[in-house]
């Protein structure tokens, strides 16, 4: 054996009996005595309707595991106006774009670290001039093929950052799956209260053209006698009331296009789809969902992914903190030729090699390593609030849509037979002041109860849509 390998073999005895020290001697584990690693109390499973007393529609099926997962976001949202504004926001969207590209960054960072472990290869050629003894000039001219500052990883500490660098890029291809799905039922929330301002702008105009109408009934009864000053003044009210209504709905419409554009990320072609009427089940129904939903369907769900992605990366620092402790071996090596003149680096006979490993292991730090091992295990300390807080987030917003979406339907009814007996009450109150047998105010009452009645179903039916929208996301599903 060559002298430079029998050095290398030395450094490298000299390294394992150092690493056995080191292992002896590394920091023990933090215990877990904040509580954080306890297992979380949450419920077993979820209920259809978690509000007592509430109730879903006849003969419709309680809901079932796994079904929004594979369901495709084409599959559930079928109205073809919004299935070309979500294909256009996940095209144009600025959010979701940011999250891509985190992704590509995280991907390129799983990448350098990846190239860690393994050796640099710089092809180069050098060339020194000295003064020799003799009072002339020694040349040396070297080329070929080095590597520097190679870390000879034999306790794991670049591996682990490579892991941790892998999860992180997990946990951004989960975050631009949750960004996804958030934009899709975001779009579908924009495009429902759009149709929402045009059904209550519908209902607007009929009020302020039958305002009109009656503030014309009124003026003709009042120059004929048959009605009083007042009641003219009563109906002039009326119709300004509903003309700033109108105005109301105008500039609400206005921004709920504008939140839409901003949503796609690009203004709407005229080419798109005509939207279809207002109504709670526009979009057909959620597959049925079996009653008693157990809580682990929230696995599904991309930002529960991230989390546990991201607590495993704080895991694999806090192992790379601690191999900080053991020491580290860092090999130089070249191979090339070498010559007097750079004419004849090349010929026969000039081939040359150098190995220098060379080993650190510390020994004062000022305390550094053990300040970087606290820090990384507060990471993960960190990491996992921020996924026992993820889980119990999912779980509250699971059990509200639920919960929603048991009593929507049964306000939808309800304010459905109110408007109906509203436009009744109207009709009635109308003959009854016409035939001089009640005042006018009892129309107005009842035509103030009727926009009241009307605007509110329109509300409702649109809190459904949108509620079935997030009860999409936050099972997690679609084709995410």
């Amino acid at each position: 054996m060559s002298a430079p390998l029998r050095r290398l073999a030395s450094a490298a005895a000299v390294a394992a009996t150092l690493g056995l020290v080191a292992c002896a001697t590394s920091p023990a584990q933090p215990p877990a005595s904040n509580g954080l690693n306890d297992p979380m109390v949450v419920a077993q499973r979820f209920t259809d309707g978690a509000v007592a007393g509430s109730s879903t529609g006849a003969g419709e099926s309680p809901i079932s595991s796994g079904s929004a997962k594979d369901l495709a976001w084409d599959g559930f949202f079928t109205e073809a106006r919004l299935q070309a504004l979500i294909r256009l926001a996940l095209e144009h969207n600025r959010d979701l774009r940011v999250a891509a590209l985190n992704v590509e960054q995280a991907r390129a960072q799983a990448v350098i670290r990846e190239a860690d472990l393994w050796p640099t290869l710089n092809a180069g050629i050098s060339g020194t001039r000295v003064p020799t003894n003799t009072g002339g000039v020694s040349t040396t001219v070297i080329g070929g093929l080095a590597t520097t500052a190679y870390e000879m990883d034999l306790f794991g500490r670049v591996r682990q950052q490579a892991t941790a660098a892998q999860e992180q890029l997990r946990a951004s291809e989960f975050l631009r799956s949750a960004a996804r799905a958030s934009l899709i039922a975001a779009v579908a929330a924009a495009h429902v209260n759009l149709q929402a301002d045009e059904a209550l702008l519908r209902i607007t105009l009929d009020t302020v053209r039958s305002r009109e109408d009656n503030l014309q009934i009124v003026q003709g009864r009042l120059q004929a006698g048959a009605a009083s000053a007042l009641e003219w003044v009563q109906a002039q009210s009326l119709l300004q009331s509903a003309r700033a209504a109108l105005a109301q709905v105008q500039r609400q419409k206005a921004a709920d296009e504008s939140a839409l554009v901003l949503l796609v990320g690009r203004p709407l072609p005229p080419d798109m789809p005509s939207a279809a009427p207002l109504a709670p089940d526009a979009w057909g129904r959620l597959p049925p969902l079996r009653a008693e939903l157990p809580s682990d369907v929230l696995a599904q769900r991309p930002d529960i992914g991230a989390a546990e992605a991201q607590l495993r990366a704080a895991q694999a620092n806090v192992q790379a903190a601690r191999r900080a402790y053991f020491p580290r071996i860092t090999l130089t090596a070249s191979y090339g030729q070498a010559s007097k003149e750079l004419s004849s680096l090349f010929s026969g006979g000039t081939w040359v090699w150098g190995v220098a490993p060379q080993l650190l292991a510390p020994i004062f730090d000022a305390g550094r390593l053990r300040a970087g091992v606290a820090q990384a295990q507060a990471a993960q300390q960190a990491a996992l609030a921020q996924y026992d807080k993820a889980v119990q987030v999912a779980f509250k917003e699971v059990s509200d849509a639920l919960a929603s979406r048991a009593t929507l339907a049964d306000q939808v009814q309800a304010l459905q037979a109110q408007v109906k007996a509203e436009t009744q009450r109207v009709e009635l109150a109308q003959t009854r002041w016409k035939l001089g047998a009640s005042a006018y105010l009892e129309v107005l009452d009842a035509q103030r109860s009727l926009y009241a009645a009307q605007a509110a179903l329109v509300q409702a039916g649109a809190l459904a849509l949108i509620n079935q929208a997030t009860l999409y996301k936050v099972l997690g599903g679609g084709s995410l």
